[in-house]
């Protein structure tokens, strides 16, 4: 659960850990990371859509977000064919969250700039 949760927290900001090269425009972007993995990141307007495949295994993984004013909804598909969904509502430096991992529990929290819990 946690993994999806920053998962979705850096895919918000599109950076990851390992170096990627990207080709395309701000809006439709093809990228490649240091280990071969590739994905696409489309946006369009409040809405946001990525999609990836793991280099060595093959397996293909998808997120999708809308942006509605402090609100965002995602709903993504793990590796493993295992959908799970995240509401995001930002109030000034904070974020309250709350889905359903891949696995199906529930979960939520906060974040602000102390961290997560």
């Amino acid at each position: 659960m946690k993994r999806i949760i920053l998962s979705v927290f850096l895919a918000a900001a599109f950076s990851t850990g390992a170096q990627a090269t990207c080709i395309g425009s701000g809006s439709l972007q093809s990228c490649i990371d240091t280990n071969g993995n590739s994905y696409t990141v489309n946006r369009l307007g409040n809405t946001t859509i990525m999609n990836g495949s793991n280099a060595y295994t093959g397996s293909t993984w998808s997120q999708n977000s809308i942006r509605a004013g402090s609100s965002t909804y995602t709903t993504g598909t793990d590796s493993d064919g295992n959908s799970w969904n995240m509401n995001q509502q930002r109030i000034g430096r904070t974020t309250i969250y709350s889905g359903m991992d891949s696995d199906g529990d529930s979960f939520n929290g906060t974040c602000n700039q102390f961290g997560c819990n």
